[in-house]
């Protein structure tokens, strides 16, 4: 007897090809069977008629290093259907460093620092059963903070051995790759050689290389080139993080940035991640803030009550010039409103482009990218403005995702996979977070299964322990 029978829905498999009605078999936590089941039998059957069926989505860009080991009784990545999620992105990962003070963008994650080694941490998640699957990534700037004396200044070939020994033995202890955020304070001064030399352990499909480009306005010509030299230098599939063009004078170029991509993407193995929104959100940094049209503060450790506020509106209140306010606020955290509608389309509709929302789990006023990502995408640029066609959508979060981080047996409504499962009523699936009210659920999202288990039922979290480690498949 099989263990759940989803019956009646429109399976979306994930490849992106055309939906198709079928039943969707469930046991011992894998899919077993897809077509006419109706009369096989089942200790639970869901009645799917009217809704999509299709694989859970995967994240690909998150910094859900700590929230795996939390279970908050409304999950922000649960409720929109993601039962994957990538951590430890922009060079930033939980491990391996121990501090009580880390040092900005690491303070993002809002917690001390506590494990020595990556293992550790792996074993850590293992032992909290998170609530989704989680890949984890080792970050460069995690390693530049534990390993290079001086952050002002290139790593030493000795500091850099020591990085590139660090990331093969968090591959060996279960990262599926590397990911750098040289654009940050504490790896500004890195260098491309020495990019490449931490990167090494990566090479022959060992894992995979995500990378925050040095710049993502003016000068994001010569960041791309970078990051796309890195990718060929260590023979290792790369992912061009949250991509974007940040400044009213750089709206357009994405025209010139994807070409660029597409082109490279004939001669080594490249892609992009981008989220649905037209602001991003990250560390207060005072140079951010005049190619944006605004800047609401999201925390401040020296004005606690200056989150959810206008940086520009607090300012003027002041008599500072907003770079001014800035700097008297740091450290901190910001949302920039800095791109443009018409670079988001262009990007999100790229065959390139997965899904990935780039939230950060913290206390205040967050990006509603946290809770909303991949509703808003389904229902706002598929539905309503029909940038995307449903199988379109549903590909960039599932079977693209999974094949570009070598995620087998994942990311597809298939026999054999894992039964990730999202079911979702495409009449009425949307995002309701907003800038100034966050932390909503979406809507629409009827039952979300992980490995197998009934993670949400009708916008309710059941089960907040289904999830596992995943490791890489060349």
């Amino acid at each position: 007897m099989l263990d759940l029978l989803i019956e009646g829905g429109e399976v979306i498999d994930g490849s992106g090809a055309p939906r198709c009605r079928a039943d969707v078999a469930v046991h011992d936590g894998r899919i077993v069977a897809v077509g006419d089941l109706k009369d096989r039998s089942a200790h639970r059957r869901l009645d799917a008629r009217g809704c999509v069926v299709a694989p859970g989505f995967i994240d690909s860009h998150t910094h859900d290093d700590q929230l795996l080991l939390e279970h908050p009784q409304r999950h922000p990545k649960l409720l929109q259907g993601v039962t994957t999620v990538v951590t430890g992105n922009c060079g930033i990962s939980l491990a391996p460093l121990v501090t009580a003070r880390p040092p900005s963008p690491l303070d993002l994650l809002h917690t001390a620092f506590r494990f020595a080694r990556f293992a550790d941490y792996v074993q850590a998640v293992q032992d909290a059963r998170p609530a989704v699957n989680a890949a984890l990534l080792v970050g460069h700037i995690t390693l530049r903070v534990a390993h290079v004396a001086d952050l002002s200044r290139p790593a030493t070939p000795a500091e850099q051995q020591r990085m590139q020994d660090e990331v093969r033995q968090a591959l060996d202890d279960g990262a599926i790759g590397l990911s750098t955020g040289v654009f940050y304070p504490p790896a500004r001064a890195a260098s491309t050689q020495e990019l490449i030399e931490v990167a090494r352990p990566l090479s022959g499909g060992r894992g995979v290389l995500t990378m925050h480009l040095r710049d993502e306005a003016d000068h994001i010509d010569a960041a791309l080139l970078e990051a796309l030299a890195v990718g060929r230098a260590v023979d290792a599939p790369l992912v061009l993080s949250h991509h974007k063009l940040m400044g009213k004078a750089n709206h357009g170029r994405s025209t010139q940035t994807l070409e660029r991509i597409a082109a490279a993407a004939a001669l080594q193995p490249v892609c992009l991640d981008c989220y649905p929104y037209t602001a991003s959100s990250t560390m207060l940094l005072p140079e951010r803030v005049a190619g944006s049209t605004d800047v609401q503060i999201t925390w401040s450790q020296v004005e606690p009550q200056a989150a959810g506020r206008s940086l520009r509106a607090m300012a003027a209140e002041r008599g500072l010039t907003p770079e001014a306010m800035a700097a008297a606020l740091m450290p901190g955290g910001a949302t920039y409103f800095a791109m443009s509608d018409e670079d988001v389309d262009r990007i999100l509709a790229h065959p390139l482009a997965m899904i990935g929302s780039d939230g950060l789990p913290a206390p205040g006023p967050q990006h509603p990218r946290l809770w909303g990502t991949f509703p808003r995408v389904l229902g706002h640029y598929a539905r309503e403005r029909r940038l995307l066609s449903l199988e379109t959508a549903v590909h960039k979060m599932t079977g693209l995702t999974a094949r570009r981080f070598g995620l087998h047996g994942r990311g597809g409504v298939a026999p054999q996979h894992a039964a990730d499962l999202t079911v979702f009523d495409p009449a009425t699936v949307a995002d309701r977070a907003t800038y100034s009210d966050p932390a909503q659920p979406p809507q629409g999202i009827r039952w979300v299964l992980v490995n197998g288990r009934v993670a949400v039922e009708d916008g309710e979290v059941a089960d907040a322990h289904a999830g596992e480690v995943l490791r890489r498949s060349r």
